[in-house]
């Protein structure tokens, strides 16, 4: 059996003239979450030389809607690409930026995601009123198809804008006036020190018709790390800091995202999470653009085994016709 010990003697050893690249993107939060990959390797192997390598994405540097660049496979495929080609060790991924269908390049796979943070969507608003104070015709920024679909079930009156940018960008559009509300991943603020700006947490499930929820995205607050299969010391440093909850929490959710071939434009949530009794939960949705049309699913299953529970689900949005309302938002 493979001891922590020898892990880092093997890891110890493969860095011994180079340090462990770790292959980023350069906002704000892609930098606390090296950091947080990079405390955690640290805590394992005390000593070993990190450098972190930023990577500017195609995504990064679009201004327009990324769907027109081609989706989110422009968050990671210049990372990918730095991966492959051994000019980094590791690549650290928010997972929900992962797109559920396009495959990772062959010989690697995420070894390790970290421990889940916080999956609540957050309103921020210029003047302290809650999203069901604001007015009718109030504009309201958001990138995600998701977000915009949930939103427009319970407030139609609102109208959702498409704001990109990282997170700073985003209220600092907002506090000059160009939107009146902004949705963000309350996980995201939290890490770069922004949490205080929450005006309200959005519930993640649905509890009557008349109350705002959002059902989070897939992979939603998870840390994913990447590295090459063949790099065996590597690969055993990443089986040491994964979190085994979160792995098989993912591994429903992006089972279900994977089979339902969701691309970018695909407003789809899933939420996976571990039951007070034990079992596996996973809650998914699949919605048209403007969100007037939905289907949902809630399976559970045994902790032991996520792929099938995300197949289940999957298998059921298929039969209730999620194939259709994803097909017509893949333009």
């Amino acid at each position: 059996m493979t001891t922590a010990t020898s892990v880092v003697d093997d890891l110890m050893e493969r860095f011994e003239d180079t340090p462990l690249r770790i292959g980023t993107r350069t906002t704000p939060l892609a930098t606390a979450q090296t950091q947080r990959v990079i405390a955690a390797i640290e805590r394992l192997a005390p000593g070993i030389a990190i450098e972190p390598v930023g990577i500017e994405t195609s995504a990064d540097l679009w201004t327009g809607d990324l769907s027109q660049l081609g989706g989110k496979g422009n968050f990671t495929k210049e990372i990918d690409r730095a991966l492959v080609s051994g000019r980094v060790d590791i690549a650290v991924h928010s997972m929900k930026d992962v797109p559920g269908d396009v495959p990772l390049p062959t010989g690697t796979e995420f070894g390790a995601y970290l421990a889940r943070g916080d999956v609540h969507d957050v309103v921020i608003t210029r003047d302290g009123r809650a999203l069901a104070e604001l007015p009718a015709g109030s504009k309201v920024g958001t990138s995600a198809v998701r977000r915009r679909a949930q939103l427009s079930l319970y407030r139609p009156d609102l109208i959702t804008e498409r704001v990109r940018g990282g997170i700073d960008t985003r209220i600092k559009k907002l506090d000059a006036g160009e939107y009146d509300a902004i949705l963000l991943a309350r996980t995201g603020l939290e890490r770069i020190g922004l949490d205080h700006r929450i005006t309200e947490v959005l519930p993640t499930t649905w509890a009557d018709g008349s109350t705002v929820a959002v059902v989070p995205a897939v992979g939603a607050a998870v840390i994913g790390v990447q590295a090459r299969t063949a790099d065996e010391p590597v690969m055993r440093l990443l089986a040491e800091i994964n979190d085994d909850t979160t792995a098989r929490h993912i591994t429903a959710e992006r089972t279900m995202l994977h089979m339902l071939r969701g691309h970018c434009n695909s407003p789809i949530a899933g939420h996976a999470h571990t039951t007070p009794d034990g079992q596996l939960s996973l809650f998914g949705m699949v919605f048209n653009r403007d969100g007037s049309k939905w289907v949902r699913s809630h399976g559970w299953g045994p902790t032991d085994d996520p792929a099938s529970l995300g197949a289940w689900v999957a298998d059921d949005l298929l039969r209730q016709g999620a194939r259709r309302l994803i097909m017509a938002t893949k333009r």
